[in-house]
């Protein structure tokens, strides 16, 4: 787009309402679901009310760990023209590694025998 002769900002303003959009729409649905989950899940009982909401919170973390650093990436590439290219680069691999490496860690913590193996390898370097 830089080697355009006319004006591009149609193509920017389009760019950013379809990625705001995609983000709003997703948001939107995902809320929407997370509502009627924690709806059905307040009408269960106690250790099951728990598990559920164990296992939405951990769902949360893993959309979080994705949409987080793809809104960064996107505000970068449109805004942060003035930048090098660094940024864009260390955005760009944020963007890939960050969600798979952290997703193993988000639902690992969730299992009890992980997190009992993790608490006695950090009390045996301690102790």
């Amino acid at each position: 787009m830089k080697l355009a002769c006319a004006s591009i900002k149609v193509n920017i303003i389009y760019g950013l309402v379809v990625i705001i959009f995609a983000i709003g729409l997703d948001s939107l649905l995902i809320s929407l679901s997370y509502y009627f989950i924690l709806k059905a899940a307040l009408s269960l009982s106690q250790e099951a009310r728990v598990k559920a909401l164990g296992t939405c919170l951990s769902h949360i973390c893993a959309v979080f760990l994705f949409y987080v650093p793809f809104i960064g990436l996107s505000m970068v590439h449109r805004f942060g023209k003035t930048h090098g290219s660094n940024i864009h680069t260390v955005m760009a691999n944020v963007h890939l590694l960050v969600p798979p490496v952290l997703n193993p860690i988000v639902y690992g913590v969730k299992t009890k025998q992980i997190r009992h193996r993790i608490g006695r390898a950090f009390c045996r370097t301690r102790c």
